[in-house]
């Protein structure tokens, strides 16, 4: 049965490379259709296989293997799911771009990649994976063509390699240990010598981190978003941000020992990293003035709330990060959609002119305003429910005065998220006087573009009303590691 984890890997690379070239309509069915069995198998792969499957054995301990997990299911959710989603969306959205046909292609080979993250059983596996999406998506960032994208790749792919050197060195640590044969649930390098240990997780979670924009290696994330096309900066900061977070979790839980790791000076390094990283986020948010820049420097802010929450090593923050991984994706997609929408039907990129938007486009600005009150965490959205637990993690956790400084830190970034994506809401629904002769004309794009809004919008709402279930499944997670 495991050998069925090869399944959802293949199926959308298969699927990129035979993509009909011809009818669009034709495309976009095949699309939807592959992504919706990439999705099912994916889902079905995770609950229902058992045991490794080994891909190759490259020498003595070191193979390419697959398996699954909680982990595992739970992020393959989340890529396959919103893949399918931004991908409806990105029908309406590319008509206007040239190279269609290679961008849907590129796209449904990244997914291929994310998903072996997924159902990655080592981290040799992890970082071949790993590497991949990074060599796949940069095709993604560079579409246009222009030579702002031509620059913001370079720098996406720079960062990125920088990164993975960072964590190969890691690598080549662990191998020495013998830890590269398998993820196991509390960490198996027993037998590493303790300064060695806090060493490599410390390059490790900075590598890793890079995915995830936390600093220092962050500065690709504002320069990609603002050039690559609006459904490539959804699932970039939706979901493949969510990779480097998914990396760092392997690496504190599964790979490095907590007892090794807890009071040493790179758990208190990297908190203070995550936390900087938090604020800087926040405040150079509020002073950009391109949409979906402010958007990127918010992932920047919001996915190191994630890093934080892993990094205190206790229970409740293991919860806190894993909530905030699902309602930071289902927000941040929602809000790079609402995004391209503006765009691809007003043309409006900057904020000051979306004065007025929501008389023009309600439906985007309903689903915007969703978005952006999760992210600054006012219930019953789930941005509230995953700050929450995260707050108290903090408190829970044997990180001493960090804890209340992150909390601090917390609420003050969550001040600063209402200002710049209220602001918004409030310009766009009450426009004052120099705006209010706008036209009213409707500019709302095809409803099969707005469902992928809707849908990340109201789970937001129900998943964040209604989140016992989802805690219990994560908690069910959390007690096979701790």
């Amino acid at each position: 049965m495991s050998a069925l984890l090869i399944i959802p890997i293949l199926l959308p690379l298969v699927a990129g490379f035979i993509l009909p070239k011809g009818n669009r309509k034709a495309r976009n069915v095949f699309i939807t259709i592959s992504l919706v069995f990439t999705a099912i198998f994916s889902i079905a792969a995770a609950v229902y296989c058992k045991g490794t499957f080994t891909i190759i054995e490259l020498a003595k301990g070191l193979t390419l293997a697959l398996t699954a997990d909680g982990v595992s299911l739970f992020f393959v959710v989340i890529c396959s799911l919103a893949w399918l989603l931004v991908a409806l969306f990105s029908f309406e959205y590319m008509t206007h771009e040239e190279n269609e046909l290679r961008f849907h292609r590129f796209y449904l080979f990244s997914l291929s990649s994310l998903i072996g993250i997924c159902f990655s059983a080592n981290l040799p596996t992890l970082y071949m994976f790993y590497e991949a999406m990074t060599l796949l998506t940069v095709v993604l960032v560079i579409h246009s063509g222009t030579t702002e994208s031509m620059a913001a790749g370079i720098k996406y792919l720079g960062f990125s390699v920088f990164g993975a050197a960072l964590a190969l060195f890691g690598l080549f640590v662990i191998y020495r240990y013998g830890g590269a044969e398998g993820f196991s649930p509390g960490g198996m390098l027993a037998g590493i010598p303790g300064k060695t240990a806090v060493i490599a997780y410390f390059l490790m979670m900075v590598g890793f981190g890079c995915k995830a924009g936390m600093l220092p290696l962050h500065a690709w994330l504002p320069t990609a978003h603002p050039v690559a096309p609006a459904p490539a900066s959804a699932v970039l900061s939706g979901v493949i941000t969510k990779m480097g977070i998914l990396a760092t979790i392997r690496i504190s839980y599964f790979v490095f020992p907590m007892e090794l790791i807890i009071g040493t000076w790179a758990q208190k390094a990297l908190l203070t990293l995550a936390l900087c990283t938090v604020f800087m986020g926040s405040m150079l948010a509020c002073k950009e003035k391109l949409l979906k820049k402010r958007l990127a420097w918010s992932t920047v802010s919001q996915a190191s709330y994630v890093v934080f929450g892993i990094v205190c090593l206790s229970p409740m923050s293991f919860e806190g990060a894993f909530l905030q991984v699902f309602f930071h994706s289902c927000a941040k997609n929602a809000l790079f959609c609402c995004a391209g929408a503006i765009i691809l039907k007003t043309g409006v990129t900057k904020v000051e002119e979306l004065g007025g938007m929501g008389r023009r486009m309600p439906v985007v600005m309903t689903c915007f305003t969703i978005a952006s009150l999760s992210l600054v965490g006012i219930p019953p959205t789930g941005g509230f429910i995953s700050k929450w637990n995260l707050a108290l993690g903090a408190f829970s956790s044997n990180v001493g005065a960090f804890a209340v400084v992150g909390v601090s830190v917390l609420l003050i970034s969550a001040v600063l998220t209402a200002w710049y994506l209220l602001t918004i809401v409030f310009a766009a629904f009450f426009p004052q006087k120099d705006t209010a002769e706008i036209a009213v004309s409707s500019a709302e794009p095809k409803k099969i573009t707005l469902v992928p809004l809707a849908v990340f919008s109201s789970a937001l709402i129900i998943f964040g009303a209604f989140s016992q279930p989802l805690s219990e499944f994560i908690r069910g997670i959390v007690g096979t590691i701790f």
